[in-house]
Formats: structure tokens, sequence, C-alpha cells
């Protein structure tokens, strides 16, 4: 079967380079830093197939402040790791987070939100300096450069003044760990089911370890990580008997089957029409916003649907659908022509830049690269975004683990990790379905609420794809509980800073904030 535009890219989601490994551990002589209460940490017995690693160190925390909404926030930051064990209690791996607590006494009512990217391979940097922390480095927008400086500035958009924050880094992300040799590796922590157990485990141990399992709890998760949050909620709530408040999908990828057959079903073109209207009414520097975008998604839906379902054979049908996604989408009528109406999203960004040497972004259309190979009829290489945001956050993210926070490891930082992308479960695009957890999860807990968010100009995970899902799930107390939100810009949207700061707005209101 011929693969779509959107299942093509995402098997070449991850960058070619990564960033230089880092150097072996210094002595740790910051005063500053303080031990967080923590067991004595693991000697080589405990270390699996791997007896040769160097044990991780223990947790390590510091004090930081941060400003936000005209107040200073001060809070303890602490990095640390937890086990992963099988049924016979033998450590299999170790899973690093970043923690963020509020300084002060411990108010009962104060949320906790647990962190996920995606990838597969993905590390919760992103989330973390980009979007939610208390400290940001800016990236994944038009401008943005790898060699900006990787310097920590005060994030406006943080969520640390209304709830604390755990940022998890899943199984070969990050610093974290698999102890098992590779076979048994990919069988453990690379397959779907798999990913999800260990990973609602993880939260259940964060909050058995800290003493918050009276806390609210949130689930918080990014593309690939936006498909594990209800799959985590709804298994914290089934088999971990711990309740979740509610859950953020942002640019989720919530049901991979959902295209089909790119042949016979219509699904996948109707998912990234309006996407690629967004990206042509950008250029023309029309605002994006629900009156600009609701006559391609009505188009979408309806007579968008009947004429491709017509076939060619129908010349009229044919005629209408050339005519229309050439206006909304700003291509040559003849590449439409020769597309059928059918626009992959990888020959839309070529299409879109081909007059003028430059690469559009799968994930924000409108962020463009220099095409180092114009002449080739298919792009050779990566991501205008993908290769550009890697050295920034694994800079920032380095600096801050190992020499601010002071927990020294001697590994390489994966913020994006190609090998477990390589290694997860073979044809994952196409099983991964989490609305129906999300559906589950609603129906268990009346008063648990769920929001998807998603950048208008993102082509990996269509807005369009998660309206037409939520649209089917059944009310269940009200529409209110499931929100879709959707803001200018793309995969990530909090990029820029107006975006960002109507996400953090939203967010508060499903948290309940005043």
């Amino acid at each position: 079967m011929r693969l779509s535009g959107r299942l093509l890219a995402f098997a070449s989601i991850l960058p070619l380079a990564f960033a230089p490994a880092l150097s072996a551990p210094k002595p740790d002589d910051k005063k500053a830093a303080s031990e967080a209460p923590a067991a004595k940490g693991p000697d080589k017995a405990d270390m699996g197939d791997k007896p040769n690693l160097l044990p991780f160190p223990v947790d390590r925390s510091i004090k930081q402040v941060t400003h936000v909404a005209g107040k200073t926030i001060a809070y303890t930051a602490t990095v640390g790791s937890l086990p992963v064990r099988d049924a016979d209690g033998k450590k299999t791996g170790e899973v690093v987070f970043t923690a963020y607590t509020l300084d002060g006494p411990r108010d009962p009512s104060r949320p906790i939100t647990f962190a996920f990217n995606g990838g597969p391979g993905a590390a919760s940097v992103y989330l973390n300096l980009g979007a939610i922390g208390p400290k940001r480095v800016q990236f994944g927008a038009a401008g943005d450069a790898p060699s900006d400086p990787a310097v920590l500035r005060d994030n406006p958009g943080t969520w640390l003044d209304f709830t604390d924050l755990v940022f998890i880094d899943p199984v070969g992300t990050g610093f974290s760990r698999s102890l098992l040799k590779q076979d048994e590796t990919d069988k453990t922590f690379f397959t779907i089911e798999h990913d999800i157990q260990y990973l609602s485990r993880i939260v259940y141990d964060w909050l058995q370890k800290n003493g918050r399992m009276t806390s609210p709890k949130y689930v918080v998760g990014e593309s690939y990580g936006g498909y594990r949050a209800p799959a985590i909620a709804h298994t914290l709530q089934t088999d971990m008997g711990v309740g979740v408040s509610g859950v953020v999908m942002v640019s989720p990828a919530l049901d991979g089957r959902a295209e089909g057959d790119p042949d016979l079903s219509p699904m996948g073109w109707v998912a990234t029409l309006p996407s690629m209207a967004a990206a042509n009414y950008e250029r023309q520097g029309k605002p994006l916003n629900p009156e600009t975008m609701n006559a391609v998604e009505t188009y979408a839906r309806t007579e968008f649907v009947t004429d491709l379902l017509s076939g060619r054979a129908d010349t009229q049908a044919t005629a209408r659908l050339v005519k229309n996604v050439t206006t909304y989408t700003g291509l040559d009528p003849r590449d439409v022509q020769q597309m059928g109406g059918r626009i992959e999203s990888r020959e839309f960004l070529r299409a879109l830049y081909r007059t003028t040497g430059k690469l559009g972004s799968w994930y924000d259309s409108n962020v463009t690269a220099y095409d180092p190979f114009p002449w080739s009829p298919r792009q050779r290489t990566g991501d205008p975004i993908l290769e550009g945001i890697l050295a920034p956050t694994t800079s920032a993210m380095v600096d801050f683990v190992t020499n601010q926070v002071g927990w020294k490891v001697d590994a390489h930082y994966e913020a994006l990790n190609g090998s477990v992308n390589e290694h997860w479960e073979k044809n994952w695009f196409t099983q991964i379905e989490s609305a129906s957890d999300l559906r589950q999860a609603l129906a268990v807990d009346p008063k648990m609420k769920a929001m998807i968010v998603h950048g208008y100009d993102d082509l990996s995970c269509p807005y369009f794809q998660s309206k037409l899902i939520v649209a089917q799930i059944p009310e269940m107390g009200g529409v209110q509980r499931v929100k879709v939100n959707v803001y200018p810009g793309g995969h990530m949207f909090y990029s820029r800073s107006d975006s960002q700061a109507a996400f953090r707005r939203d967010v508060m209101a499903l948290y309940g904030v005043r």
C-alpha cells in the first residue's frame, strides 16, 4: 500500500545529526546545590545486563526563582531518577525526571502535572524549556538558529504559579536508559502497550515517593506524548488507582488509524487541507482564527469529501475539486490537477517554496530554511524545525542538569533519539489510538476535563483531525468537557509569544485558576 505524506514524514521524524557528546563530569563543588533525600545510588550489581554502566547519582535539588504575571515564584528544581522493575523485581531501566515544586508550606489542593513529549524518541525538554517550565530557551520560530545563545530566561508562559511540574523522559531519551540488551529493550520499552504501562507506573512511583498521592493530578503530552496522555490517564485511573483531574494534549497524534488507505479513504486529505489553507492565509497576511478558517473547515467535511469519493470519472467533481483546492492552498492549479486534489503534505511544502530555493517545515509550514539540494525531486535533508531545535534545547538542558543543578552523569543527552524511533514497534503509527482511552477516562470520572490544543500551520498532526475526532465523542456531561483550541503557529505554536500566552490562559481556565 502506498504510504500517505503524513506517514512517510513520520517515518523520518528524527534529524540526521545530534549534538556533541557530553564530556566526562567534573567534581561537584556547588555549595548552592543540596541533595534531595534519596536512597543510596545503585551499585553495579543492580545494573541488569549492563554492569559496566556507571550508577546514576542520587537526586539533587537547587532553589530558583522565576517571574510570571507580575509575581515572583520561589521553587525547588530537582533532577533524579526512578527505577523500572520487572515482575521479579529486577531493575530493567532508569527513568530520569525534572521536577519543579513551589517553595513554602504545602497546599494540599495544589495540583501536580506530569509532562511527556513524543517522537517516539523525544525527551520532555520541549515542553519543559519551551512551553510550560519556569525557564525557557527560544527555539522553533521563524528566524531562530541553532547557533543562537542557549541561555535560559524566565518563561512568561510557565504553569508553575498554579501547578507543580514533573517532566519525564522515557527510556532512551534524555539521560533515561535501559539496563537490558537491545532485543530485550525493544520488547520491554519500545512497544505501544509497554510504553504506557511503565510510564504510568513511573507517575505512581513519583507520587508515592514524594507524598503527593492526594494532590490533584494532571497529565500533559505533546505529539506522540499527546497520544500517551489520555492512555496514561486511563491507565492511572483503572490500573494504578490514581485519579486524574485533567488531560492536556498538545499537537496530539490521537489516532494513527484515521487516515486509512489514502487511495480509498478521504480522511487523510480532509485532515490536512485546513492546515494547508492556514499556511496560504498566513502568507497573505490574513489572521488565523476560527472566523478565517470556518469556510475551509466546512468545505473539507462536506463537498470536498463528496467530490473526492466521486473519483476521476466524474469530470465535474474533479473540476470543482481542483478549483477549490487551488483557491484554499494557493498552489499552481497545474500541480493540483496533477495530484487530483489530493495534496500530500510533503509535496505541498515542495510546491509552495519551489521557486524560492527554500524548504518549509512539516511542523510549521511558514518556518523555512535554505534547501541544500534544490534540484532534487525529493527533499534530501532534515526538517527545518527539527534540525534547528536540537542544538539550543540540548545545550540548555545539559547545562541546567549538570552545571546548575549539579546532577553529574557521564552520558550523552538524547533530546531526539533516532535509535529509539528506529527500534519502536513495527508500523506503530498506523496502530496508535487513544481517543477511546479519552472517552473511557471521561466516562469513568465525570469531573475530569480535557483540552486538545494545536497550531493552525502544523501538517504533522493537523488540528482538523482532532476536531473530527472530538465531534464523535459523546457529550457525557456537556460539550465543554473536551475543548479544542487552535492558535497561530505550528506543532510548537508556543514558540510564538502570543500563542503561548493564549495557551496559558486557556489552561488556567481548565485548572480553575482565576
